[in-house]
């Protein structure tokens, strides 16, 4: 089989519904699976799966496991020579899977590709970024990389700089969209769990870069990125996009590196508090405050809670 395509919902079923659709309808050509992984969802999804899409392989969890761990199951139970991640609020364009699969077939260097992200409305979304980095987490932390962000020295780590119309070697490709080698997976296991939801894919980029693999952007193929659509609340949202940088910081750095990214991580949260408050009152947008006290609450939940064991499984394929 060429493809094993993942997605995991969690309360997205009008999305969903879309996705697959836009998936069977471009995706020719080639002999793949759809495998859902649903993480309890209550929604009526499990109900449209099985009356619309009975085609589709289906794993139904009794809650809701994560991002991570529910595409671990997923790439367990996987029968494709390549394996794509590809989120519920997406809607594959011109044949996007495809071409991607073809292109990797053409191109043995990488291992892990990644296609341009568009935004509903057409526009360019962010496809891919650097690694964290001391000076990276400080462009983000004091907000530089969007003043700048133009420039390579400020935009770097959420390459604002970058030529998103070039095939070109990248540190993380989105988790949107990325297809896989299954060699890749045989040779450093499957997604750390510890991240329930946002950074795993950076984390394996990382662990993908450090056993000899290349990550790339390739434009050719494009989908649409609706974007938000297991997001419960901008707190929840808040809590795990802090919570498992500074956890992928604890884990993958060390000494001195690892102090100064942690200390830039939390800066930056600290600086959020007063700026978005601000930003409430003087534009009367709850968005904001609701932000600000979002950040004050991540910021005392990492420091009291100790940092969590990596729980990183390997394939059984």
């Amino acid at each position: 089989m060429d493809a094993s395509i993942l997605i995991v919902n969690y309360n997205t079923r009008e999305f969903l519904r879309g996705c697959l659709a836009s998936v069977i309808s471009e995706t020719t050509g080639l002999e793949y699976e759809i495998i859902v992984v649903d993480n309890d969802s209550k929604d009526g999804s499990r109900e449209m799966l099985e009356g619309e899409f009975p085609d589709v392989r289906t794993i139904y969890n009794s809650d809701n496991k994560g991002f991570a761990a529910a595409n671990n199951q997923g790439m367990k139970d996987a029968r494709g020579r390549y394996i794509l991640l590809l989120n519920s609020d997406t809607k594959v364009l011109d044949g996007a899977i495809q071409k991607t699969l073809e292109f990797m077939e053409a191109h043995p260097e990488p291992s892990i590709v990644g296609c341009k992200l568009l935004n509903a409305d057409g526009s360019l979304q962010p496809s891919c970024m650097s690694f964290p980095t001391v000076w990276n987490l400080f462009s983000e932390s004091f907000f530089l990389y969007r003043i700048f962000g133009r420039t390579r020295l400020f935009g770097k780590y959420h390459m604002t700089h970058f030529d998103h119309d070039a095939v070109c070697p990248v540190d993380v490709v989105k988790g949107a969209f990325m297809m896989i080698r299954r060699e890749v997976i045989e040779n450093i296991g499957l997604f750390d769990e510890s991240y329930f939801m946002y950074t795993e894919e950076t984390d394996f980029c990382f662990r993908a870069k450090a056993a000899g693999f290349q990550t790339l952007f390739y434009p050719s193929a494009s989908i649409i990125h609706y974007g938000g659509g297991s997001v419960e609340s901008i707190e929840r949202l808040f809590e795990q996009f802090h919570g498992t940088q500074v956890y992928f910081i604890r884990k993958n750095f060390h000494g001195v590196q690892r102090a100064a990214a942690v200390f830039m991580k939390l800066a930056g949260i600290a600086v959020r508090i007063p700026v978005y408050f601000a930003a409430g009152l003087l534009t009367l947008n709850r968005s904001y405050l609701k932000k600000s006290r979002s950040c004050a609450r991540v910021l005392k939940k990492l420091f009291m809670t100790p940092m969590p064991r990596p729980r990183t499984t390997v394939s059984q394929k």
